[in-house]
């Protein structure tokens, strides 16, 4: 039996006399039959498949994603010297980490090369739930699919975190600003390492994407996945960093390690006139109600030479001003801890 609304320009062979589907009636006949055909295309005939998604994605009207599939080796000889990482991803109970605790946390351990800024060699997974001694909402088991009674007792083992942790030349997280503290106030020892940030150090919409949700990014590569556990969004963030940004030609990996060897700075616009919110926040600064100060983080020294230019000609009118800028390398960036102040007039 042959299914045509499965036939894309391609003989679909017949199925074998053993396999047997059950008659069907109406009205459920129709997606019952696709769902059965379906399914044993894919037991029997996986080869199918695979020429159905390339014909289609030699069509201009149609784009196909494939299932991630997570890479535990790559089959590559470095060229240069290599530089040891940590992609980390974690799930937590909310999104204050003075409060909320670690659910679960995992890392992947992979060799970069620092000539190609591809992966190398296998990649070594720790990946663990934890009982944060507190119900899991349910609010965060939909998100996560994590509930109270899958941590109940469970435990991060330290002792192998602690050894991926004094191997490792950089832990990335997409969002780092969020995992850091989380992980910081679980285990000191992460407090030590250099981070790097895969939402932040990479300017996604100079890459031409208009999201740098994960998610999204993993989608426009072509791939889904089941996202919000922290493995899988571990191995997707770690298929997306190794893939060329469109503008650059580095790979995401070599673009953030490159940024983590140099400062990053947090500029404050102190006593900006009332009647320049406008013109800071288009500039994309933001407000913090604390201090009552508009700041902004800028990842270069070009840059903040020339934000300060911007500020004192544009903000301040020309006007003599003082602004704080605190410079940060990357075992502070990213982290609730301050790095080096400084005030400048401009």
């Amino acid at each position: 039996m042959t299914d045509p609304q499965l036939q894309l320009g391609f003989d679909t062979p017949e199925f074998p006399a053993s396999t047997e589907i059950e008659p069907l009636t109406p009205p459920k006949a129709e997606p019952i039959l696709i769902t059965a055909t379906t399914a044993a295309l894919e037991s029997v005939f996986p080869e199918d498949v695979e020429r159905m998604a390339q014909m289609l994605e030699r069509h201009h009207d149609y784009r196909v994603l494939r299932r991630l599939v997570p890479h535990l080796h790559f089959d590559r000889l470095p060229q240069g010297p290599v530089i040891r990482v940590l992609v980390l991803d974690t799930e937590t109970t909310g999104l204050d980490h003075a409060k909320d605790k670690i659910i679960e946390l995992a890392l992947l351990q992979v060799d970069v090369d620092t000539t190609t800024g591809l992966p190398v060699g296998d990649v070594l997974v720790y990946d663990e739930l934890e009982d944060p001694g507190m119900p899991v909402s349910q609010e965060i088991q939909a998100i996560t699919g994590i509930s109270s009674e899958m941590v109940q007792g469970k435990r991060l083992d330290e002792a192998r975190i602690a050894a991926m942790l004094a191997g490792a030349d950089l832990i990335i997280a997409h969002n780092a600003g969020f995992d850091r503290p989380f992980c910081e106030a679980r285990m000191p020892a992460f407090a030590q390492c250099r981070w790097g940030c895969s939402f932040a150090d990479i300017d996604w919409k100079k890459e031409g994407q208009s999201s740098a949700k994960l998610s999204y990014l993993a989608l426009e590569k072509g791939w889904f996945y089941d996202a919000h556990r922290a493995e899988i969004d571990c191995h997707a963030l770690l298929a997306v960093l190794a893939e060329p940004l469109p503008s650059s030609g580095l790979s995401g990996l070599a673009k953030i390690i490159a940024m983590s060897q140099q400062p990053s700075y947090r500029l404050q616009a102190n006593n900006a006139p009332f009647d320049a919110k406008d013109l800071l926040k288009s500039r994309a600064y933001r407000w913090n109600a604390e201090q009552k100060v508009w700041h902004t983080r800028l990842n270069e020294e070009a840059q903040l030479t020339e934000e300060l230019k911007w500020l004192q000609s544009t903000v301040y009118g020309g006007r003599l001003a003082r602004v704080q800028v605190e410079k940060m390398d990357a075992f502070v960036k990213y982290s609730m801890r301050t790095g080096e102040l400084s005030t400048q007039q401009i």
